[in-house]
């Protein structure tokens, strides 16, 4: 079901057109896609395949994977990225992105303190000449669906 003004919902709905960076791994109640206007390699976001904007509004199926795709994200992106570790975090506040989605983000040693923590999200308003293009983007999915696929365990 899709909901009107809803991006990951719009998303969805053209799921068999999405390119990598949009659907670098799914299962029947999750997909992850690379985010966009972000200057950070490899920052993710796992979204419910259905409209849903309660984290409590998940159905049981939901959540009994959503901590196996996090862990095997996180996993995933330290093997590909070299990073620290990965922040999780999910508000869905913002306007036409009500829907529940969680920021698996990478956090690398030589991040500067003040984008470490809460200061990460100032990778996500970065000027246009910084962000992550869609290309790389592409790749970086590519290197971790296919990070994903050797370890089955992983997600």
């Amino acid at each position: 079901m899709t909901t009107p003004e809803c991006y990951p919902c719009d998303k969805e709905a053209r799921f068999d057109e999405l390119p990598p960076r949009e659907c670098l791994a799914f299962d029947q109640h999750w997909r992850v896609a690379h985010a966009f206007n972000t200057a950070l390699p490899g920052w993710l976001v796992l979204l419910p395949r259905r409209h849903v904007t309660a984290l409590h509004d998940l159905t049981d199926a939901e959540a009994s994977t959503l901590g196996r795709w996090q862990v095997g994200l996180s996993r995933a992106l330290r093997s590909v990225t070299g990073c620290d570790k990965t922040y999780v975090v999910q508000f869905a506040e913002a306007e036409g992105f009500a829907h529940v989605h969680f920021h698996i983000v990478p956090r690398a040693a030589d991040l500067p303190q003040e984008q470490r923590g809460p200061g990460v999200f100032e990778l996500l308003r970065a000027p246009e000449p910084e962000r992550v293009t869609a290309d790389r983007a592409d790749r970086m999915a590519r290197a971790l669906r296919t990070r994903l696929s050797e370890r089955p365990d992983s997600r």
